[in-house]
């Protein structure tokens, strides 16, 4: 385990919480897995990566246990969420991370309709459905967190991957409306948008390797001297889902360094015009 993350730790922030995570046999979701076991959590991944689900939970230990889980499936969710309950008693936290980049297209002439409607299942549906799923759960006990993972671009349009970006706009507005609805029931709704991570996940809608997207992602940045990890998006998972967040609802935290605070286009146009 990664020393980084065992550092500050002075307390077990969720000692005792089960939490459920999508998409958490690798990038993100295993990072928060990891953090979330750290901090007292009894995690289940839910995943369709078997071959990697099981050999982080024999990592892990056996607080940590999988679940094969294809997040449209809403069977799959519905039992998953069923299963958990049914073993520890309780849900407090379901991180909806799972996601999908798509096909690389160069216009939206290229992107053919059954492409589209994958990512949103994927990105829209499947969250969800385990936003669904968990508030079925939380609503009579009175309490729980639900998180998801949205992206950077769903606060600027990075590159036209138009079936992502408006996925994660949907999720952003799903969790909104679903802060509205359930924050009676003292059920906290939050976002984590993050930038370019170097994940398994971007190394497969990119075609570069993890590392490469990292370098890439470092050149594009506005906040310099630091690379974002996937650990980095964990901790920020670990503060949304752990009381210290207690009163945080209808949040998208931007985990970006900055960037989609800034345009560079016009200060590019001037330095050029001054050579």
């Amino acid at each position: 385990m990664g020393s980084s993350l065992n550092h500050g730790l002075t307390a077990k922030r969720l000692e005792g919480k089960v939490a459920i995570i999508t998409g958490g046999a690798s990038g993100i979701g295993a990072s928060t897995a990891r953090l979330f076991h750290l901090h007292g959590a009894k995690v289940v991944i839910a995943d369709i990566q078997d071959e990697l689900g099981h050999a982080l939970c024999q990592d892990l230990g056996p607080e940590v246990t999988y679940a094969h889980c294809d997040v449209t499936n809403e069977d799959h969710v519905r039992s998953t969420v069923d299963r958990v309950v049914a073993k520890h008693g309780t849900l407090d936290i379901m991180f909806n991370n799972a996601g999908f980049l798509g096909k690389p297209a160069r216009t939206i002439l290229d992107v053919e309709k059954g492409d589209f409607e994958k990512v949103l299942s994927i990105n829209l549906v499947g969250p969800f459905l385990g936003a669904k799923h968990a508030a079925r759960v939380m609503v009579p006990a009175r309490k729980g967190s639900i998180l998801f993972t949205a992206s950077v671009a769903s606060a600027i349009c990075v590159t036209p991957i138009h079936a992502y970006t408006s996925s994660k706009h949907g999720v952003v507005g799903l969790a909104k409306s679903l802060g509205v609805e359930l924050g009676q029931f003292g059920i906290r709704v939050n976002c984590i948008s993050p930038y370019g991570v170097g994940t398994p996940l971007m190394k497969t809608g990119t075609g570069l390797e993890m590392d490469e997207v990292e370098e890439a992602a470092d050149r594009a940045a506005n906040l310099k001297g630091v690379v974002l990890k996937a650990e980095d998006i964990a901790h920020a998972a670990l503060y949304l889902a752990s009381d210290e967040a207690k009163y945080i609802s209808g949040l998208n935290l931007i985990v970006d360094g900055g960037y989609s605070t800034v345009n560079p286009s016009l200060g590019m146009v001037l330095a050029q015009g001054k050579s």
